[in-house]
């Protein structure tokens, strides 16, 4: 399954997150989140202060350590409010691309809304036929957005951060009412155009994201700041919210630290924040918000998967799959089943990342050896396998190493009969590193071609779920009776031989999944 990471540079707070992609959802692996208030100083003066930029490269670097060490293939990292503000935006770039390792992205309060919105479809899926609202109230900007079916149906972004409203209006602790009044106003003003729209609209419900929200929820069910993962989902009624504005309001720094639910740091800026959220729900007459954790970097970790970033590292170049097509047809494979058996052996490479743990380079030798492990049969039916491993190794494979093409020999040799042991002479001309890759790629080269066994393509595709301590193979294929997708007991010893789990392949015919769909 492909491992991507995100960086979202916030204006209040920077955030990262590296995760695996399965077909059922998000594994997070690491997670990481830093105050760095750049919002304070562009705010102020225009600029992204140096203190504020020194101290978001150091986090930026302690981020990247992170989410390299765990393989990623695919990163993507943005600025949002305050960057897309800041007069000194190209010294910015150049020093968070030093930090990271990779270029960051100003994106536009648009773009966005678009990740904003697919993080909640990714993390908090809802109904098909639900029309809902999405509330952010970032440090620097403020997203209002209309989902429906899981499509965004509109989208709008307003300077209405949290950051952002403190530095602009809020002058004293606690604030003077005619600060609160200007700052209500301002508000009312920026969310006119987007009520105009659609206030005489329908919303099942509005979910609410950002830090911001994390806190009135947390505040309004009385959760503590150490447990905020826990508010995930929770609500907190418009009415409670407003019991919560008015003691903001009227209490000062210190006291609003000590309110269960709300961080020191956050209480610098949740009256602005609490503001923005309850003038929203107002408008759009809604009797509460759900706190949704997801936000910017959700959004970005499902589009690098939608957009299958990184794949092409697991897969053939064009070069190297002419070399592999040429020499199939010159030993007169069948190509059919040759392609097949490559795209099940793709499928098989990603789908079980977590557990083999390979490079994703070691995919493009498993596609390789899917196009060759049959040429053999150019030579004798016979001990086919010996054969297509003699002339893999000791063919010339331009845009292979030496060391690919061994390994590449290696399980052609092993795709069928015995499996590979460290003894085994085919085995002495590799070093430790490749004997892992081929152990961890004949069980998956030996089920590919099992799928394809009759060379007639009717397993169309796979997925991977876990039961019972199993890995359970789910084939979607034809529907066919007669179709043999388990080819032998050597083949499930393979599996097992490297594996930490058994095996288990339950089918799913087309024809039924479309009449259900139907």
């Amino acid at each position: 399954m492909p491992r991507y990471a995100a960086v979202d540079i916030g204006s209040n707070s920077v955030r990262m997150m590296a995760a695996d992609v399965t077909g059922t959802g998000t594994e997070i692996l690491a997670e990481d989140r830093q105050v760095t208030r750049l919002g304070d100083s562009v705010f102020r003066s225009g600029r992204i202060s140096r203190d504020a930029l020194d101290f978001l490269c150091v986090v930026l670097t302690r981020m990247a350590d992170a989410y390299r060490s765990l393989d990623v293939i695919g990163v993507r990292a943005v600025a949002t409010s305050a960057v897309r503000d800041a007069s000194n935006r190209q010294q910015f770039l150049t020093r968070t691309a030093a930090a990271l390792g990779t270029n960051v992205e100003i994106i536009s309060g648009a773009e966005e809304a678009r990740l904003i919105h697919l993080g909640v479809n990714a993390r908090w899926p809802r109904p098909k036929d639900e029309r809902f609202l999405i509330v952010d109230i970032g440090g620097g900007s403020g997203e209002l957005i209309v989902s429906e079916g899981g499509e965004m149906v509109d989208a709008t972004s307003k300077p209405l951060g949290a950051v952002r409203l403190t530095e602009v209006f809020l002058k004293t602790d606690p604030p003077q009412p005619e600060e609160l009044h200007r700052m209500e106003a301002y508000i009312e003003e920026k969310l006119s155009s987007f009520y105009g729209r659609h206030g005489a609209e329908h919303f099942s419900r509005t979910i609410a994201t950002s830090a911001t929200a994390a806190a009135i929820v947390s505040a309004a069910n009385r959760v503590p700041r150490a447990k905020r993962d826990e508010a995930d989902r929770m609500r907190a009624g418009v009415n409670q919210i407003r019991q919560l504005y008015s003691l903001l309001i009227e209490t000062d720094l210190t006291r609003r630290r000590k309110i269960p639910g709300i961080g020191p740091r956050r209480a610098e800026i949740i009256i602005a924040g609490v503001a923005a959220f309850l003038r929203a729900l107002e408008l759009f007459h809604q009797r509460a918000l759900y706190y949704c954790a997801a936000g910017v970097r959700d959004g970005i970790i499902a589009d690098l998967a939608a957009r299958g970033v990184g794949r092409e590292l697991s897969q053939l170049s064009r070069e190297q799959r002419a070399v592999v097509e040429g020499m199939a047809k010159r030993y007169g494979v069948a190509l059919k089943h040759a392609k097949h058996v490559a795209f099940l052996g793709h499928r098989l490479f990603e789908l079980l990342r977590p557990l083999h743990q390979l490079a994703p380079a070691a995919g493009k030798l498993l596609e390789a050896a899917s196009y060759l492990h049959d040429i053999g049969h150019f030579v004798s039916d016979t001990g086919h396998h010996k054969h297509s491993a003699y002339l893999v190794a000791n063919s010339g494979m331009p845009g292979f190493t030496n060391r690919e093409r061994l390994i590449i020999a290696t399980l052609c040799r092993f795709h069928r009969k015995s499996v590979p042991d460290p003894a085994h002479p085919q085995l002495q001309n590799l070093d430790a590193d490749s004997k892992r890759t081929v152990a961890n790629l004949v069980p998956l080269l030996r089920i590919a071609d099992s799928l394809d066994r009759g060379h007639e393509q009717k397993v169309r595709d796979i997925s991977i779920g876990s039961r019972n301590g199993a890995v359970n193979v789910l084939v979607q294929d034809e529907g066919d009776a007669d179709l043999e997708i388990w080819a032998a007991n050597e083949t499930a010893k393979a599996f097992a031989s490297v594996y930490p789990a058994q095996i288990s392949i339950r089918r799913r015919r087309l024809q039924k999944s479309r009449a259900a769909e139907a």
